[in-house]
């Protein structure tokens, strides 16, 4: 548990959203999605992990927040974000194999917004590449209140830590503000 004081980066998420105006098999078009719209004005949480489609992130970590959502949003909380050092086709397939239907899963594929937080890793061990350390954040008008980061943190670790980043912790800490 660390508490930090600083803003979030600024950085550009590609995002696909959907667009009937388009028609096909594939109705989605690209759309930029900055720092500045997702956080300025909002109390957010946020969770970052390794991977979609990944076992501890799979089975867990977005299954505890999709399931928290409602607790969360009984805090005061205006969005629960999910992101990974993936592209938006990847988070949408997994949003929708694990009928997430609250949580906003936010690609980060060219770990711009990872990498300036300090959060990318060398995951190579695993064949995952660079990837986001997992850590969940609450942030207040783009400025962190609140971080849980992983023990552990360093290139090709040998473990895959899930301890202080989880829902029950991050409702803990909002309950106790």
């Amino acid at each position: 548990m660390i508490e930090i004081t600083r803003q979030v980066p600024d950085a550009t998420f590609k995002t696909r959203v959907r667009d009937e105006s388009i028609g096909g098999d594939n109705p989605f078009r690209w759309q930029d999605v900055s720092t500045e719209d997702i956080f300025a004005g909002k109390r957010i949480v946020l969770f970052a992990l390794p991977g979609a489609f990944t076992p501890t992130c799979t089975t867990a970590h977005l299954p505890a927040y999709e399931q928290h959502y409602d607790d969360f949003k009984a805090l005061g909380i205006d969005e629960v974000i999910c992101l990974s050092v993936n592209d938006a086709f990847v988070m949408f397939q997994w949003r929708r194999h694990l009928d997430v239907e609250k949580v906003f899963v936010l690609p980060d594929g060219n770990a711009e917004f990872t990498r300036k937080m300090g959060m990318l890793v060398d995951k190579s061990n695993l064949g995952f590449g660079m990837r986001s350390w997992r850590y969940s954040m609450v942030v207040q008008n783009k400025m962190i209140e609140k971080m849980f980061i992983e023990p552990g943190f360093e290139d090709n670790c040998p473990d895959d830590p899930y301890e202080v980043s989880d829902a029950t912790t991050m409702l803990e800490y909002l309950k106790s503000k």
